[in-house]
């Protein structure tokens, strides 16, 4: 039997979902049997697996020691620049260069939120030692070929309502791109349906099966020789959304293996997550204070490459 006194990060959380992550190897079945056989109490009392986490709850397991997960020391990760564009108690935006992932499985591969929780741990704003089941997590990701702004949560309530200002569609994001040839301005509808094993995504303009739908739209700012320099506005938020409905319009972003064809020297395709837009955000929301705000890079990779073409 191990107990756990819940955090502040912990407050909110589903206790089914808190078990999964003390007991990671702990097969599904397995948990939910120990639900229903009272192996799981908070406060000495059984609870639902929909049982809500009040902070300072005293939750004990009996279940046996080789499910649960060992803390180990955590060890930062080197680094050599965190381009923060914006930070706060809740949140962190951070400019992910072109090459580097989100996440990665392999540990000895560098990746963004390694890089992120580095930094907040050299702050003594994260403590592995400190969590029962909760580590800062990113809120957004972007291709690794792709660069801009990636939202970071610092704690629990955060993660939980910016996750529920994307879903509910209070996050616009907009992105920079240089496309080949131009594309007239305007709200652009369209299909998508995704190929799990090419991990490519094919475009029509009616409906398939398994198909969404997608809506983009698009503003050309600058005109240079065949090239265009592009904003993108999602409306939906769809796998390769931009860089596969571009293409479909006859107008690929350079540097696009994938759905165009390579440029010489570039290793990736032009596409920068370059603008948010916070709109009205629910004032039970912890985050809130960011209704109305924008958060742009003025100075980025693409409007820099465009401009030297």
């Amino acid at each position: 039997m191990r107990s756990f006194n819940a955090s502040m990060n912990d407050d909110g959380v589903r206790l089914l979902k808190f078990c999964e992550k003390i007991c990671p190897s702990m097969p599904k079945g397995m948990l939910h049997k120990a639900f229903r056989n009272k192996r799981i109490k908070v406060n000495g009392k059984k609870q639902d697996e929909n049982y809500r986490i009040k902070q300072y709850d005293l939750i004990e397991l009996y279940i046996n020691d080789e499910f649960f997960i060992e803390k180990s020391d955590f060890i930062p990760v080197e680094y050599d620049n965190l381009d923060i564009l914006y930070e706060d108690d809740n949140i962190i935006l951070v400019n992910k260069p072109f090459g580097l992932l989100c996440h990665s499985d392999n540990k000895n591969e560098a990746n963004l939120i390694d890089i992120i929780l580095s930094y907040l741990y050299s702050k003594n704003e994260y403590s592995p030692d400190k969590e029962n089941s909760f580590a800062p997590a990113l809120c957004n990701r972007i291709d690794q070929g792709t660069s801009g702004i990636v939202i970071a949560a610092k704690n629990y309530r955060a993660l939980a309502d910016m996750n529920e200002v994307i879903r509910e569609n209070l996050l616009q994001k907009s992105y920079l791109c240089v496309t080949e040839g131009e594309i007239k301005n305007g709200q652009y509808n369209a299909f998508l349906k995704r190929d799990l094993q090419s991990k490519k995504v094919t475009i029509t303009s009616q409906k398939i099966v398994d198909s969404k739908e997608i809506i983009t739209v698009f503003n050309t700012i600058k005109t240079k020789k065949h090239y265009s320099l592009v904003e993108c506005t999602l409306i939906t938020g769809r796998t390769h959304q931009i860089r596969a409905h571009l293409a479909f319009l006859g107008s690929p972003i350079i540097g696009d293996k994938k759905y165009g064809k390579p440029y010489k020297g570039l290793a990736s395709q032009l596409l920068c997550a370059y603008k948010l837009f916070f709109k009205n955000i629910p004032k039970n929301l912890s985050i809130s204070y960011l209704s109305g705000k924008s958060f742009i890079l003025n100075d980025n990779y693409v409007m820099n490459f465009f401009d030297k073409l």
